[in-house]
């Protein structure tokens, strides 16, 4: 998109609302299910039931060649993996990937789940503070997002925190994005520092924040799915991700049912919603 025409209007801004719900709802019914021998095909056919339930369709099926509702990334798979026969095992760490389209409007978020394993509280330890660490770094970058005068601020929030919690990898092949009729839109949301200060952040911005973190290197490498995007060390990895808008009164997590109040109140941040 060569015109920077991706800000949204009010009235726009609140179509988002819809699909994003749809997003959250699928996520939440994943969370829910999960549990050691259920299939990644399950959890997409349970993602799927959820958004039609919301009146919204998968956008996933919408790119071209992918034909599943979510992508569902275990251990050391990072981003794309794609929904099958693999059994959920004790001790994963799952990353889940949902989107839905509603009215013509797109949502985008992700969670990474680890599963209990009582026979391993270490390894289970270890992966729920990647998870965390990601997490936390997600909020960093939405929370710089409400204060920002350039969209290129969130990276540099994510980064300073990813490297203050110890030995992490930031993927820098794989970063966010603008949302809004189609999943993946203009401008590109960077997870790590860049020289370019990116677009303005004011009224009708809305992007997809998504860190992927890994416990080792940042390199990769694609499956023979030509989809799954693994560590190319084996370490494990972790992805979380939230669609943000920004409006005149603040920002709003669309794909958070309290517009994420609960993930940015340490951070001194109070998300309004769009009126």
């Amino acid at each position: 998109m060569a015109r920077k025409d991706f800000y949204k209007t009010p009235a726009e801004l609140r179509l988002m609302l819809a699909p994003g719900l749809a997003t959250l709802a699928s996520l939440e019914a994943v969370r829910a299910a999960i549990r050691p021998g259920i299939t990644t095909r399950q959890l997409n056919d349970i993602a799927d039931a959820a958004i039609r339930a919301h009146g919204g369709v998968s956008n996933f099926q919408m790119v071209p060649g992918y034909r599943h509702t979510v992508c569902s990334s275990v251990n050391d798979e990072v981003v794309h993996g794609i929904p099958g026969e693999r059994v959920i095992a004790a001790g994963d760490i799952v990353s889940i990937d949902s989107g839905a389209d509603v009215g013509g409007w797109s949502g985008d978020s992700a969670i990474t789940i680890v599963v209990p394993d009582p026979d391993r509280p270490e390894l289970v330890a270890e992966r729920q503070r990647l998870a965390d660490v990601t997490e936390a770094s997600m909020w960093r970058g939405i929370a710089r997002l409400a204060v920002a005068r350039h969209l290129n601020e969130v990276g540099a929030a994510i980064e300073e925190y990813v490297e203050s919690q110890g030995e992490y990898g930031i993927l820098t092949d794989y970063i966010g994005h603008g949302i809004g009729r189609s999943m993946h839109e203009e401008p590109p949301v960077f997870n790590y520092r860049v020289r370019a200060k990116g677009p303005d952040v004011k009224p009708g911005l809305v992007v997809a924040i998504e860190p992927m973190i890994t416990a080792g290197g940042i390199d990769t490498v694609v499956g023979d799915d030509e989809w799954t995007v693994s560590t190319a060390d084996g370490s494990m990895a972790a992805h979380w991700e939230h669609s943000v808008a920004v409006h005149r009164d603040g920002i709003w997590v669309l794909t958070a049912a309290d517009g994420g109040a609960a993930g940015l109140r340490a951070l001194g941040v109070t998300p309004v919603p769009i009126a």
